[in-house]
């Protein structure tokens, strides 16, 4: 096998490893996904309810509902979408092969054309695109990749990825909801958006850090997005703000 035809068969078992190399970034994601979705959805939630009762006891019920609620809705439609793209994934593949099959000249002058635009022309495009198309499920795993942009999923992950889900919204939602149990509603009020906002922080800072962007900014962005998001709740809360009773 010559170094051409090695190096693809590599990149093709990357794209089949079953140890898929991204599910660390793929975890963070999904960690960050539900831990945002629960501080900002509960601290809008409980925000609302203060502002309307100002009964702590009400509250803590009301935010303590909404966590769970939220979390188990989060980890459903973590789970439900995972397996959605799986399906999508695997109805473009079972294409890919239909279409190798039926009409072949076509498909290969697809590789030739994405090839080409990463700059191969000559000998030397023709036999990548003769050794892609030399083997079929090198072919259709390129096709996947190129033109599709897309990448295995292993359902296996659908558990676990709803697990991370709603585990993450559950420790997202405790954190603005913790101050009710402890000190006065109106003290709460603003020592839950206070924490909210810096937690933002620290999670849009970081997520800049080890992806792309700047950590300042992307914190920044991620604190106002979801403070602003929450005080709707509170300004709910004011609009419909219940008489106290004598």
């Amino acid at each position: 096998m010559d170094i051409l035809s090695r190096s693809i068969t590599i990149e093709d078992e990357k794209l089949h490893n079953k140890s898929d190399p991204h599910n660390r970034a793929s975890s963070l994601s999904d960690i960050i996904l539900g831990g945002q979705d629960g501080l900002v959805n509960v601290l809008g939630v409980i925000l609302g309810v203060a502002a309307a009762t100002n009964d702590p006891r009400i509250v803590l019920v009301a935010g303590l509902a909404a966590t769970f609620a939220e979390s188990v809705s989060m980890g459903a439609v973590a789970y439900t979408s995972t397996l959605a793209d799986a399906d999508f994934y695997e109805s473009e593949r079972a294409r890919e092969y239909r279409h190798i099959q039926h009409v072949p000249h076509l498909e290969r002058s697809e590789i030739l054309e994405i090839y080409k635009k990463k700059g191969f022309n000559g000998e030397l495009l023709e036999r990548i695109v003769d050794t892609i198309t030399a083997n079929s499920d090198i072919w259709v795993a390129v096709m996947m990749a190129e033109e599709h942009q897309l990448t295995p999923i292993d359902r296996r992950h659908a558990v676990q990825t709803a697990l991370v889900v709603g585990f993450s919204a559950v420790i997202g939602s405790l954190i603005p909801l913790a101050p009710f149990a402890f000190l006065p509603v109106l003290t709460s009020m603003w020592v839950s958006v206070l924490v909210t906002a810096i937690v933002l922080f620290v999670v849009g800072a970081y997520k800049a850090r080890i992806t792309v962007g700047r950590p300042t900014r992307s914190g920044i962005e991620m604190a106002v997005i979801g403070t602003l998001s929450a005080l709707v709740g509170y300004a709910v809360g004011a609009v419909f703000k219940l008489p106290v009773t004598p």
